[in-house]
């Protein structure tokens, strides 16, 4: 079954050091696209999370939003530079000293001072998160797959639809082909009639030649048989499996190019109305094929 290009999925995965999160976001996109949003501590699995998201994901831009969570001995560490710090309450004596200002700098107002206190992060080798992350990652791709399978079965339900209705405008054209042949023939006939004096006769061999090449000129047969394969071939992606957005896109340029081929063969006017509701069934389709993986 076919699959939209559009969806979200989310995950999260905990143990006791780590709780890892991340959201997929997938749009329409031309090809693949994979944008990483990732803290800079976890540059380092840029590529196995890639990975991953490409075994599932064949078309669309797709956004990946991760944080991780550290718990217990994963936590950044707080540093205090003591060295600083009485550096600092020195200055400070001694200033009280110079100016005679009463009062102690206490250990709140050290707080404040830069440099005293600050956070570093642990210097460990990011990658022994990767399990917990792929936990995380592995729910966030399957509900992101469930949205986008789930958007495709609505489009190919619409599809279905219109292409039913594409079929049922064809075999009206088909139909109307030969009466149209027919009515050239009385048309013509009649138009001679009324040209020549009474008394000539009508040459029934030059008016049957005159008929069979308009026939000729104005036969959408190739059109209709081509047509009819491309509507098969279209049904044909609709319910199978893979990615198939591109060859749905080559065949509605196809078919186009056959209803506009059978447009300027015909100058009747109900098989030009049948042809105009084609084209506007196929419009509609293209713009649900953009969004089909």
């Amino acid at each position: 079954m076919i699959k939209s290009m559009t969806g979200y999925g989310r995950g999260e995965l905990c143990t006791e050091s780590c709780k890892a999160s991340i959201e997929l976001k997938s749009v329409n996109h031309r090809y693949r696209e994979i944008v990483l949003r990732l803290p800079r501590s976890l540059h380092i699995l840029e590529g196995s999370i890639r990975q991953a998201v490409q075994e599932k994901i064949a078309r669309g831009r797709v956004e990946v939003y991760l944080n991780v969570e550290l718990s217990g001995e994963g936590r950044n560490v707080l540093k205090v530079d003591r060295d600083l710090a009485a550096a600092y309450l020195r200055a400070a004596k001694e200033l009280q000293k110079g100016l005679q200002l009463a009062g102690e700098v206490t250990s709140a107002e050290l707080l404040h001072l830069p440099g005293v206190f600050t956070l570093e992060e642990r210097e460990e080798d990011a990658r022994q998160w990767w399990p917990v992350l792929e936990g995380a990652l592995a729910q966030a791709l399957a509900a992101l797959l469930e949205m986008r399978a789930r958007e495709g079965r609505q489009l190919a339900e619409d599809i279905s639809k219109r292409v039913e209705r594409i079929k049922a405008l064809i075999e009206e054209i088909r139909e109307r082909s030969p009466q149209v042949v027919e009515e050239y023939r009385r048309r013509l006939g009649q138009r001679v009639r009324e040209l020549l004096d009474p008394g000539i006769p009508v040459d029934p061999a030059r008016l049957e030649a005159e008929v069979v090449l308009y026939a000729e000129r104005s036969s959408i047969t190739e059109e209709i048989v081509r047509l009819h394969s491309h509507l098969q071939q279209f049904a044909d992606c609709l319910a199978g499996e893979g990615p198939v957005g591109r060859k749905l896109d080559f065949l509605l340029q196809e078919m186009n190019r056959e209803v506009n081929t059978i447009a300027s063969k015909s100058s009747d006017l109900a098989i030009n109305r049948a042809v105009v509701d084609v084209k506007s069934e196929l419009e509609k389709i293209r713009e649900q094929v953009q969004n089909i993986e």
